[in-house]
């Protein structure tokens, strides 16, 4: 076997990424360090399949991971793409109340904002709220000027080219299927052959619950993956949204609802909704795995999560069947927007972790075994917190050593 590596980073997302950044930028930096992933390219599942919004932080607890970490990766994303000339705009967001009864969440979450440290919230009117976006509806409004766009493929290759600069190495087509402890080191089986490493870290997305098994984590929340299935705008109705406009999201549920946002090449996205997927990489219904189908079918917590989320999910899969059900639900932000103005787009798979008792786990979550770190939680704003996420981590298992991270 090949001379080991002091720590392993699993998965080529932008989570693992910055986690890579994150550690060789340390003063005790590992010597040797490598980055794990399956597929042939970088940033191929979640982190190449978002909206590519920076988020401000508007809508997480508090004291959160997510609060504090999304505050803190925000301007680190902003300076980064700035720095390696990534496409990206500091545009801004409206959140909009489209009738009364929801004000008082509107209220909730400038409170949320105003805790997490946003600066630069404005409360709008209806009419300021049609000086911004003419074609919008709504009672009332948030304007949260922090948030942004960015080309985040683009960012993935350029933290690939800052951790060669450092040192690092990257490797593609290397799934890791198999781990074992020999000696106080890790030995990873992938499909690129195996890897001895003194530590190792989990970023695995969809994957991250297999791969934390693998290591001996018995952790009470599994991956449940959900698709977002995206539309656009046709061209000649990108005229109705200039920047982007988000609803008031249900706060029993991580997921925002329906929106438009502007990319950085200029098109308007529409959506996403929230489906159950059948297969980690389900990016259509026509995308099935059947030991995935059969795991989800005789989960217990997949059953508790259905039955207090039944009713929504019935309204997502309908939406995600009947274009004239998105466009009538787009139409609440959007009066103007009509069946035929949207065409598919593309979708993204989210990597959502459930607990024992069927509640989508809200926060990050990041649990540690001796030797091993794992990454089991870090969806939205997992692109725009990545270089703080990494970090954190880095923090914590600074020295690359087993006993560092026990």
């Amino acid at each position: 076997m090949n001379q080991p590596y002091d720590i392993a980073v699993i998965g080529g997302g932008l989570v693992g990424l910055g986690t890579a950044l994150g550690l060789l930028a340390r003063p005790d930096r590992p010597r040797r360090l490598v980055v794990l992933e399956a597929e042939p390219e970088v940033a191929a599942h979640q982190s190449g399949h978002n909206s590519g919004v920076i988020h401000a932080g508007l809508y997480y607890k508090p004291g959160s991971l997510k609060a504090t970490l999304c505050a803190a990766g925000r301007e680190e994303m902003f300076e980064f793409c700035a720095r390696h000339g990534v496409r990206h705009e500091r545009c801004g967001k409206l959140v909009v109340a489209t009738e009364a009864a929801e004000v008082p969440k509107l209220d909730e979450l400038e409170r949320r904002g105003a805790a997490n440290g946003i600066e630069g919230i404005r409360r709008l009117g209806a009419g300021e709220i049609r000086e911004r976006e003419p074609h919008c509806a709504g009672v009332a409004g948030l304007l949260i000027g922090a948030t942004g766009i960015a080309d985040y493929p683009a960012v993935a290759r350029a933290m690939v080219g800052e951790i060669a600069t450092a040192g690092g190495e990257v490797r593609t087509g290397a799934g890791v299927r198999r781990a074992r402890r020999v000696g106080g080191q890790w030995v990873l089986g992938t499909d690129a052959g195996e890897v001895r490493c003194t530590a190792a870290v989990n970023c695995a997305g969809v994957y991250s619950d297999r791969i934390a098994r693998l290591f001996g984590v018995r952790s009470p929340v599994r991956i449940v993956p959900f698709r977002g299935e995206y539309h656009e705008l046709r061209p000649d109705r990108r005229f109705l949204v200039r920047h982007l406009i988000y609803p008031v999201p249900n706060p029993e549920l991580p997921f925002l609802g329906v929106h438009f946002t502007r990319r950085v090449d200029g098109t308007i996205e529409a959506g996403p909704n929230a489906v159950l997927a059948l297969a980690r990489h389900g990016y259509s219904w026509g995308r099935v795995s059947l030991s995935e189908a059969a795991r989800l079918a005789i989960d217990p917590a997949v059953w508790k999560m259905g039955r207090r989320f039944w009713r929504v999910g019935i309204m997502e899969v309908r939406r995600s069947l009947s274009r004239a059900r998105l466009a009538a639900d787009l139409r609440k932000l959007i009066p103007e927007v009509r069946e035929g103005d949207l065409v598919p787009a593309g979708s993204g798979v989210r990597a959502q972790a459930v607990d024992d008792e069927g509640r989508l786990v809200d926060d990050f979550r990041i649990e540690y075994l001796e030797g091993s770190v794992h990454v089991l939680n870090a969806p939205s704003p997992g692109a725009t917190a990545s270089l703080a996420i990494g970090r954190a981590i880095a923090e914590r298992v600074a020295g690359a050593g087993a006993s560092a991270v026990s």
